[in-house]
C-alpha cells in the first residue's frame, strides 16, 4: 500500500508540474480570441482579420477578432494586458497602444512590458500632403516657409502625440523650424481642411493620403514605398526623420514557452503568406512589414525611448 500510495502521489505530482506543457503541447484546444482596440473598418482591423484567418489555418483552430475600440486602444490594450497568458486571448495593435498611451496616461494601468511580442505583421508610414494647387512643391519649400514666418504655416494632424504629430515634432526639431498644428479627430478631417485650405498641409497616414485627391511632397521613411515610388522621402530631401509606426500580434506577458513558439511560427507562416501578403501591398505596406518576436520587443523598447524625449518636449508626460 504504501508503494501504490508513493506512485500516486509521484504521478500527481507530475500531472501538476507537467500540466503547463501538457496544455502547450496541444494548443490550441478551443477558440483564440484576438482583440482589436479599434473600430471596425480601420486598416489595422482589415489586416488583424487577414492575419487570424492565416492563423486559423495554420493552427487548426478559430482564431476570432473581438472589436474593443476606446481611448485610442486603451480599453482592448488593458483587457489583454490583464488576460491569463495561456494564449487564448491576444492582441492586434499598433505600438502606439502600447507605447505612447502609457507615457501620455499614467494612469492606464499598463505599459509595454505587460505584454509578450509574438510577430510584428504592419508598418504604417506617414505622409506630408498639400492640396494640388499648394505653391510648396517640395518639403524644402515648407522650411524655408516656416523659417520667413515662424509659426506662420499651419498643418493639421490627427490628435496630440499621434504618430503624425510626432513625425512632425521631430521634423521641425531637425529642420529647426516652427510649425503651427492643428489637431483633429481623424486623418479624413485632416484631408478635408488641408483640400479645403483651411491648413497648408497636413501629416496623414499613407494609406489615408493614397487616392485622397492631395499631392504628396514626402514620406517619411527610409526607403520609397514600392506602391508609389515616384513619392520621394523627407529623409532624401535632406531631412533624416524616419519615425517608428508598426504593430502586431501579441499576448500577456509570460505566456508559455511551446504556446508561444507555436504562435510566431504560424504568425510568420500568416503574415508572408500569399493572402496576407496581398492586402498589405493594398493598403501601402512597405516590403519590410514583418519582423519576429524579438525584432518586435527590440522596437518596442526603442519606440517608448523615443517617444518619451519627443513627448517630453510637448510637455505631455503626466
Amino acid at each position: 500500500m504504501r508503494l501504490r500510495s508513493g506512485m500516486i502521489a509521484a504521478l500527481a505530482s507530475a500531472t501538476v508540474l507537467g500540466g503547463g506543457n501538457a496544455i502547450a503541447q496541444t494548443y490550441p484546444t478551443r477558440p483564440v480570441e484576438i482583440v482589436v482596440p479599434f473600430s471596425p473598418g480601420a486598416v489595422t482591423d482589415v489586416l488583424g482579420r487577414a492575419l487570424a484567418d492565416g492563423l486559423s489555418t495554420n493552427l487548426g483552430q478559430r482564431f476570432i477578432v473581438v472589436n474593443k475600440a476606446g481611448a485610442t486602444g486603451g480599453i482592448g490594450s488593458l483587457a489583454v494586458a490583464r488576460a491569463n497568458p495561456d494564449g487564448y486571448s491576444l492582441l492586434f495593435t499598433a505600438a502606439v497602444s502600447m507605447t505612447v498611451l502609457p507615457i501620455t496616461n499614467k494612469q492606464l494601468g499598463y505599459d509595454h512590458k505587460a505584454f509578450d511580442p509574438i510577430c510584428q505583421t504592419f508598418r504604417n508610414e506617414m505622409v506630408i500632403v498639400v492640396r494640388p494647387d499648394s505653391p510648396f512643391k517640395t518639403v524644402r519649400d515648407l522650411v524655408d516657409a516656416a523659417k520667413a514666418k515662424p509659426g506662420g504655416v499651419t498643418y493639421g494632424h490627427l490628435g496630440v502625440a499621434s504618430i503624425p504629430h510626432l513625425a512632425m515634432v521631430e521634423f521641425g526639431q531637425t529642420a529647426k523650424v516652427e510649425f503651427n498644428a492643428i489637431p483633429f479627430k481623424g486623418d479624413a478631417d485632416v484631408l478635408q481642411q488641408t483640400l479645403g485650405g483651411q491648413v497648408d498641409f497636413g501629416s496623414i497616414t499613407l494609406s489615408s493620403a493614397a487616392g485622397g485627391g492631395l499631392r504628396i511632397l514626402g514620406l517619411f521613411a527610409s526607403a520609397r514605398n514600392p506602391a508609389l515610388p515616384e513619392v520621394p522621402t523627407i529623409k532624401e530631401q535632406g531631412f533624416d526623420v524616419v519615425p517608428s509606426s508598426f504593430g502586431g500580434l501579441s499576448g500577456p506577458a509570460g505566456l508559455p514557452a511551446n504556446v508561444k513558439r507555436k504562435l510566431t511560427d504560424a504568425c510568420k507562416a500568416a503574415a508572408l503568406g500569399e493572402a496576407y501578403a496581398r492586402l498589405a501591398k493594398t493598403v501601402f505596406q512597405p516590403a519590410d512589414y514583418f519582423a519576429d518576436a524579438a525584432t518586435f520587443a527590440q522596437r518596442l523598447d526603442q519606440d517608448v525611448v523615443d517617444k518619451s524625449r519627443l513627448i517630453a518636449t510637448l510637455g505631455s508626460l503626466q
